[in-house]
C-alpha cells in the first residue's frame, strides 16, 4: 500500500525554465493534492458505511500511530542503502515492477465505480469466480476467492495499458495516475477513529519528516533518485517542451496522505454533529492549502527542499483546534469516536 512508501517533502530538480512554468507546476501539484484529499475524504465516508468499497476500513490505533514513523524510517533508509550498495538499474527495475502491479490494482479500484456506473451500466452482471483451495474434504481451506465480472476485466485491461506505458516510458502522467490512485485508496481505507490518535500520528511523522529532510540528505536523495510513483510530479518546463518536459517539481504522497487522513476524520466528525455544516472539514481543508502555500514560499526563500509536514501539521492541527475553542466544542471534538452511522454530504 501507499503507506509503505517514503514520505518525501517538496523539492525542485533544477532551476525552472521560466517563472510561468514554475507557477504552473506548483499550482498543478496543489490542485492534484486537494482533489485527492477532497474525494478521498468523501470516499472514506462511504467506506465507513460499507458502500462503494470492497474492503472495510482499517482503523489506525494510537500504538500504530507511534510505530508508523519507525516503519517509514526503516523503509526510507532501506531505499537509500539499496541505491548506494547495489546497481541502481536493477533496484529501479524491481521497484518499478512492484509499484506497477500495485498501481494497476489501485487504479482499478479507483476507477471501477466509474466504469460500472457510466460505461457499462447495461452489460451483464454475471460474475465469474477465481478460487484456490488447499487440502480436500473437511480440511479444505480457501486460499483465494475472488469474484469478478466483465466490467472488472475491462477496467483491468485499461489500467494494464497504463502500467505498460509507465514501465516503458516512466512518463510523468502515468506516474501521477498511479500516485493519485495510491492517495485516494489510502484515504478511503485507512481511518483515524479519534482526534487524539490523529494528533499523535501527525506530530510523530512531523518529527520523522524534519529529521530526514533537514538532518540528512536521505529524503531528498531518495525522492530525486527514485523513479517509482511515491510522489506526484509536474514539469516546470512544460511550456517549452510540452509533454516531453523533464525538469520536475515534486510532492511526496505522504504529504497528501497523512494530513488527508486527518482531514477525512474531520469530515466524518462534522457529519456526526448533524448540523448540516462541515465547519471542521472546510477549516482543515483551508489549513492544508495554507500549509502547502507556506511550504512553497519558504522553499523559494531558502532555495532548498522543505519538510512539507512541518507546516502542514501545524496548520491542520492548529486551525481546527482554534475553531473548536471559539465554538466551545473542544471536549466534544476530543471525545468523538468514529462509530456513528453517517450519510455522504
Amino acid at each position: 500500500m501507499a503507506k509503505e512508501a517514503p514520505l518525501a517533502g517538496w523539492a525542485g530538480a533544477r532551476p525552472p525554465a521560466s517563472l510561468e512554468g514554475r507557477a504552473l507546476a506548483y499550482v498543478s501539484l496543489v490542485l492534484m493534492a486537494l482533489l485527492s484529499i477532497f474525494f478521498g475524504a468523501l470516499r472514506s465516508v462511504s467506506c465507513a458505511r460499507g458502500k462503494n468499497a470492497s474492503d472495510t476500513p482499517k482503523t489506525i490505533t494510537s500504538r500504530e500511530a507511534i510505530c508508523i514513523p519507525i516503519i517509514a524510517s526503516c523503509t526510507l533508509l532501506g531505499h537509500y542503502l539499496a541505491f548506494k550498495i547495489f546497481f541502481q538499474e536493477y533496484i529501479q527495475l524491481l521497484l518499478s515492477m512492484y509499484y506497477c502491479v500495485l498501481g494497476i490494482l489501485e487504479l482499478s479500484h479507483t476507477i471501477s465505480p466509474m466504469i460500472h456506473k457510466f460505461f457499462l451500466a447495461n452489460s451483464s452482471n454475471k460474475q465469474d469466480q477465481l478460487l484456490f483451495t488447499q487440502g480436500s474434504g473437511e480440511t479444505r481451506k480457501e486460499m483465494v476467492n475472488y469474484k469478478f465480472d466483465t466490467k472488472d476485466l475491462v477496467c483491468l485491461v485499461i489500467n494494464s495499458a497504463v502500467g505498460v506505458w509507465y514501465l516503458l516510458r516512466k512518463h510523468w502522467i502515468a506516474n501521477n495516475l498511479f500516485g493519485l490512485a495510491f492517495s485516494l485508496n489510502t484515504l478511503e481505507l485507512f481511518h483515524l477513529n479519534d482526534v487524539s490518535t490523529g494528533c499523535i500520528l501527525l506530530n510523530s511523522l512531523l518529527i520523522y519528516d524534519v529529521f530526514w529532510v533537514f538532518g540528512t540528505n536521505v529524503m531528498v536523495t531518495v525522492a530525486k533518485s527514485s523513479e517509482v510513483p511515491i510522489k506526484l510530479v509536474f514539469p516546470q518546463d512544460l511550456l517549452e517542451k510540452d509533454l516531453e518536459a523533464n525538469n520536475f517539481a515534486m510532492l511526496g504522497l505522504g504529504d497528501i496522505i497523512i494530513p488527508g487522513i486527518f482531514i477525512a476524520l474531520f469530515l466524518r466528525f462534522d457529519i456526526s454533529l448533524k448540523k448540516n455544516m462541515h465547519t471542521y472539514f472546510y477549516t482543515s481543508f483551508v489549513a492544508y492549502i495554507f500549509g502547502l502555500g507556506l511550504t512553497i514560499f519558504i522553499m523559494h526563500i531558502f532555495e532548498h527542499g522543505q519538510s512539507a509536514l512541518l507546516y502542514l501539521v501545524l496548520a491542520c492541527v492548529g486551525f481546527p483546534l482554534l475553531v473548536a475553542v471559539a465554538k466551545g466544542e473542544v471536549a466534544e471534538m476530543f471525545s468523538y469516536r468514529d462509530t456513528t452511522p453517517m450519510e455522504v454530504p
